[in-house]
């Protein structure tokens, strides 16, 4: 088994994070060859960092998913109501695409392409947060016994949801920053009351939306 070196390490880490700046300059169909360079290592170099470009590309999907999450998180942490969960999540997310617009069409492009390995993959950790987050807030109001279940087809048409409105926005600017995260944190909650009611959990209006 080969062991990775202090110095195999450090190449490794300056290639995902040329691979990441040429991503946010240049766009998601960036070459190896642009990435290379950036990194200072002739292209045929790049294979004795890492195996392949699918290889690099999940190294780069793993760091901005890390980051993106990092943003969610706090926005989720002790929420008010189902919908403050929603409007804190979709607003990180919001906001973190619109300073990085290229790494956030990269990640959603390979959650869509890999979309057969399930959504708990990458960024199903923004979705684990909206799950965690949505079942902290039943318990307080609803009792221990309350459970908001990871429905995967749900919750990756919840990110399906999202990604489109993003993108879409990014695209053509055609809504304010602020009326995305409105419309898409009232989609959101409208998806869970639904999912809530089908699985027979009770939560008042006041519980759901908070104080409109």
């Amino acid at each position: 088994m080969t062991q990775t070196t202090p110095r195999d390490a450090t190449r490794r880490d300056a290639l995902v994070a040329a691979a990441v700046s040429c991503i946010e300059d240049l766009g998601p169909g960036v070459g190896l060859a642009q990435i290379a360079e950036r990194a200072g290592l002739p292209r045929p170099h790049v294979y004795r960092v890492v195996a392949s470009k699918e290889e690099l590309d999940a190294e780069v999907g793993r760091l901005a998913a890390e980051r993106f999450v990092e943003r969610v998180r706090p926005a989720v942490a002790h929420p008010a109501s189902l919908r403050d969960t929603a409007h804190g999540a979709v607003e990180a997310a919001v906001e973190w695409a619109a300073e990085h617009p290229n790494l956030y069409r990269f990640l959603a492009a390979r959650q869509h392409a890999r979309a057969a390995s399930g959504p708990r993959q990458g960024r199903g950790r923004f979705l684990a947060l909206l799950v965690e987050s949505s079942t902290e807030y039943l318990r307080r109001t609803g009792g221990d016994e309350v459970e908001v279940p990871a429905t995967d087809g749900v919750y990756a048409g919840i990110m399906g949801l999202i990604d489109a409105s993003i993108i879409w926005w990014l695209d053509h600017q055609d809504e304010t920053q602020q009326q995305v995260v409105d419309r898409l944190a009232r989609q959101v909650t409208l998806i869970q009351r639904d999912l809530l009611a089908q699985l027979g959990i009770t939560a008042d209006d006041y519980a759901i939306f908070g104080a409109l």
